[in-house]
């Protein structure tokens, strides 16, 4: 799922059944006016609390993608950023996989940081993403449920 953005900051926002691409990301964000670019890119490890994981499906609910435009649109306009993208994948990733991308341009450093965590950290809490973990041990669990 991928629209037109709501904030003229918002470069890109999508929720895909395929690999993510970091260079995607740092093309879109490309602006000779931003001093800075900060990327977090997370992805599948293979331990959870102590125990092997083997592989997890991401699901999203129907509002997911809508609901992430929000929180893009939201810490835009809280940060002084020239721009911001946030990219979530779903269906089945294995150990190494990119999960998701969160990246955000401003003219210093400070706030392309905080701008990043904000959205990061956001979006984890509020749009409606849950994963489904697999253990080396035949024990699954889903994270993040309502």
């Amino acid at each position: 799922m991928t629209q037109a953005p709501q904030h003229t900051a918002v470069r890109l926002v999508a929720i895909r059944d395929s690999a993510l691409d970091v260079n995607e990301v740092i093309d879109v964000l490309d602006d000779v006016a931003a001093g800075a670019l900060t990327l977090f890119v997370g992805r599948v490890r293979d331990h959870d609390g102590g125990q092997g994981v083997t592989s997890l499906d991401y699901s999203a609910h129907p509002s997911a993608y809508e609901r992430l435009e929000d929180v893009c649109a939201r810490i835009a306009s809280e940060h002084d950023v020239h721009g911001l993208v946030a990219v979530h994948r779903i269906g089945h990733l294995e150990i190494g996989d990119v999960a998701v991308i969160v990246a955000t341009t401003a003219s210093h450093r400070d706030v392309a940081f905080q701008a990043s965590r904000a959205l990061i950290d956001t979006l984890k809490s509020e749009v409606p993403i849950w994963k489904h973990q697999r253990f080396a041990d035949g024990r699954e669990e889903w994270v993040g449920l309502p």
